[in-house]
């Protein structure tokens, strides 16, 4: 069986489409824990991607987030390359 991609899920202020940033596995529980306090705090954090980088958040504008399942098609934001 796979292992399944995980993604950082926000739904901005702004009201456009949500933005995905690809997170390890390994952390997505832990981040998730800390989402509420994040927007509730409207904090700035960084967020490990995926593929290494480190991505900066500013959850003041971030009206709802959580942490799902990344979809299979499409390209997210820190992620890995694909394998063919």
């Amino acid at each position: 069986m796979t292992e399944q991609r995980r993604a950082l899920v926000m739904h901005l202020a702004s009201g456009s489409e949500p933005l995905l940033i690809a997170i390890p596995t390994e952390s997505a529980d832990e981040l998730a824990g800390r989402l509420p306090a994040m927007i509730r705090n409207g904090d700035i954090e960084s967020i490990a991607a995926a593929n290494g980088s480190s991505i900066a958040v500013n959850f003041a504008h971030v009206l709802a987030a959580h942490v799902d399942t990344a979809p299979g098609l499409g390209k997210i934001y820190g992620s890995l390359p694909r394998e063919h």
